[in-house]
């Protein structure tokens, strides 16, 4: 049994032993917050919808009002969250407070980003995905809410289940990649890992699927911008996920920044009532962004605060997120009959509801426990899983002359400005971890190889961001060529080269929208001087988003995509090169081979004059239309076979088989990849849909039958009025190594 699978029956042992005394079921929880909703005046209903940032770190614009106020408002009862507030100790001060100053003594929920980590930080979410392990997933989140829950915390705002085709679009990093289908499946296992089986546990957090929906569609992949989709695609690509997320019981959802087809998503009523409350049942949370009610003034819906109150409560917007606009409005539009009472009293049970769940009735102070907190953050298990997590999330893009793994090199060159940077592997949305503590790839390097191998190292140009923290724009050094003298010096000297290249940690995710998405600065005219005297070049890939790289991919013999790995990044990506480590990731998002053909998803429709080099047909000019790296596609130290794909079966069963072979010289983990294409159907299908994967581990010269199920299900789709049907008639299934390289079948069904 490997470390991983060892953490990960530990933590889930522990997390389904620990069933909390305080556990109550629904209809006990039921009649306490009736009798409570029953005590409540309008004025104290309405504090439970009002949520401020308290603490010091901020993930907005500075509200207007004052944090005076705000204070003064909770020891009134008219806050029912806070985030940013972070630490045992801390958040029992405030706890205390609105304890000891309010009338019916309602606790606080205390929120936090945690995205990829607490105070352990592990892979940046795309780069979770890229393993294709859901156990794996799972694990980072769970670790991440012991942590988080140690420090006082019980809600987070994560996962973002958002599916985006844009890499220009930052928050890319946050999210799964194109897929719905793995989209959803990895929402899934991280609201797993962040509830538990029972949040009423101190060791878990509430979930949020976030952003509701269609923010990863924004026009140009510039955040916070306008979003053009049809039904057809928010149906079948864009909610997906999030109705995954409702299946197991996520506890909250957060609005978008964006509009659909004109309607913003916090004011959207088909979204949050017809499709979320009426078709898919939540009766969790709906709280919107920072500032997004307020925001409805800027969408030119509202023409004031009052009015984009009025819109987002009726359309089922819960919690107002620093806006002020709840606060300050609603008691109003309930006196002058806009808004029913019953319609604030419906909010504030699913509030109150949700701090039952978390058992903060029961004990307030549950979660603030300062002898937990110094035990748990950091601790060492929780670092090797980190360590672990990272090693399944690489991706090898490429590995002519068989560079990797490293083996009987006498010297090697370090170059690049990633190579000793030990902020930038954290990446971004970094929990409350401290800049700068990440094992940086020199490091990692070094332990692995210094007594094995002379090492070399030049930084050779700089990534220059300033200081580093959520606000700061980058600043990209451009002109500084002082160091490549020196780096070229050390590749002469060295027998092979690791180019450690990529993007800092802030030039990815929220407002880190980039219109060019090629390596920033003078990373390539650095790369390709060193190209000159030393072609035994390894390039170590540190980034948050794909990049378009179609020079490194022709000229560089071998690529290692190791985006940002967190806190133990330099002993993983060690681990790797070593060849201790088998790289197993697949791309969850294709890499394109120039910006100009964004957006870029394997899972297209076929249109009626289909991609083609003819003149006539859908195509650019000037470069190639696929994906210089496609959805699926990973390569291992060792080879894999598919043969014998056989499909039987009908509607109700398909039973796929397929034999798989490790044809190589190293034992290695292969993800066997699921596509079906419907040949025809009362609306457009795409070329290919993924639909089932299975991440199977061989040994030299192993051979395996591997078995697929689809269902009636599976082979449906939704209608542009969101309605799951199925069509008879020819499916196409494909089976293979990645969403290019397939065997094919077809089947009939009636």
């Amino acid at each position: 049994m490997n470390k991983l699978i060892k953490i990960a029956v530990l933590f889930l042992f522990i997390g389904c032993t620990q069933t909390s005394e305080n556990k109550q079921s629904d209809n006990a929880i039921n009649q306490k917050v009736d009798s409570l909703l029953s005590m409540m005046t309008l004025q104290e209903k309405i504090g439970q919808m009002n949520q401020y940032s308290v603490g010091a770190e901020m993930t907005g614009p500075n509200a207007a009002t004052s944090l005076k106020e705000h204070y003064s408002r909770m020891i009134n009862g008219q806050v029912g969250s806070v985030l940013n507030l972070l630490g045992a100790a801390e958040t029992r001060k405030l706890q205390q407070l609105v304890i000891d100053s309010t009338r019916l003594k309602i606790p606080l929920i205390f929120a936090f980003d945690v995205i990829h980590g607490y105070r352990t930080m592990f892979p940046i979410p795309l780069a979770e995905a890229a393993s294709w392990d859901l156990e794996a997933t799972e694990l980072s989140a769970r670790i991440a809410a012991k942590e988080a829950s140690a420090a006082g915390i019980q809600w987070t705002f994560a996962p973002m289940v958002d599916i985006s085709r844009d890499a220009r679009w930052g928050r890319v990093m946050e999210g799964a990649g194109e897929d719905p289908y793995l989209g959803s499946l990895i929402a899934q296992s991280r609201i797993r890992g962040f509830q538990g089986n029972d949040l009423s546990n101190a060791t878990t957090i509430a979930a949020c699927a976030k952003h509701f929906a269609g923010y990863g569609f924004a026009e140009s992949g510039k955040d916070y911008n306008a979003v053009n989709v049809g039904l057809n695609t928010l149906h079948n690509y864009i909610l997906p996920p999030f109705k995954a997320s409702v299946e197991v019981g996520v506890a909250t959802f957060m609005n978008a920044f964006n509009d659909i087809d004109g309607v913003p998503s916090t004011s959207n009523s088909y979204l949050l009532r017809e499709v979320l409350d009426n078709r898919w049942a939540f009766d969790g949370v709906v709280v919107s962004d920072w500032n997004s009610i307020g925001e409805l003034i800027n969408h030119n819906v509202a023409v004031n605060k009052k009015e984009a109150a009025l819109k987002a409560i009726q359309a089922g917007s819960d919690i107002d997120m620093e806006a002020d606009a709840y606060i300050e409005y609603l008691e109003e539009l309930v006196e002058e009959g806009a808004i029913k009472e019953s319609r604030i009293d419906e909010a504030v049970r699913q509030i109150l509801t949700l701090k039952y769940k978390l058992g903060l009735f029961d004990n307030p102070f549950k979660y603030c426990n300062e002898a937990n907190e110094k035990k748990l953050l950091d601790h060492p298990s929780h670092h090797q899983a980190s360590r672990d997590v990272a090693s399944k999330s690489m991706v090898l893009l490429k590995n002519n002359k068989k560079l990797l793994p490293l083996k009987n090199v006498s010297s090697l060159g370090i170059i690049g400005p990633l190579a000793k940077d030990k902020d930038s592997p954290l990446g971004n949305w970094r929990g409350a971890v401290a800049s700068n503590s990440a094992v940086s790839l020199y490091e990692g390097l070094e332990a692995k190889f210094g007594k094995k191998m002379k090492i070399n190292y030049a930084e050779g140009c700089k990534l220059s961001i300033g200081p580093n923290n959520f606000f700061q724009e980058v600043e990209i050094e451009m002109k500084d060529k002082s160091g490549f003298n020196k780096a070229i010096q050390v590749a002469r000297q060295s027998e092979v080269v690791i180019m450690a290249l990529g993007e800092t940690a802030y030039m990815s995710g929220e407002t880190r929208s980039r219109a060019a998405i090629d390596l920033p600065g003078l990373q390539l005219e650095l790369l390709k001087e060193i190209y000159k005297v030393n072609k035994n070049i390894i390039l170590v890939l540190m980034n948050g988003r794909p990049l378009t790289i179609p020079w490194e991919a022709e000229n560089i013999p071998a690529i290692l995509e190791a985006w940002h790995l967190g806190s133990q990044a330099g002993h993983a990506i060690a681990d790797v090169i070593s060849g201790d480590v088998n790289p197993s990731g697949k791309l969850p998002m294709s890499f394109p081979r120039h910006v100009g053909q964004m957006p870029l998803y394997y899972n297209h429709l076929n249109t009626g004059r289909p991609t083609s080099d003819a003149v006539f047909y859908s195509h650019h000019m000037d470069v190639d239309n696929s994906a210089l790296f496609p959805f699926g596609y990973g390569l291992s130290y060792t080879t894999f076979e598919y043969k014998n794909l056989e499909v039987k079966g009908n509607k109700e069963e398909i039973k796929i088989k397929v034999t798989l072979k490790n044809t190589g010289k190293e034992k290695g983990s292969e993800v066997a990849q699921l596509y079906l294409r419907d040949l025809s159907a009362s609306i457009s299908r795409p070329i290919k849909e993924l639909k089932k994967f299975q991440k199977i581990a061989l040994e030299v010269g192993e051979e395996r039958v591997i078995e697929f199920t689809l269902t009636e299900k599976d082979v449906s789709f939704y209608t542009n009025k969101g309605e799951l049907i199925y069509e008879a008639g020819a499916f196409e299934i494909f089976v293979g190594t990645n969403s290019m390289e397939l065997l094919k079948e077809t089947i009939n069904l009636n």
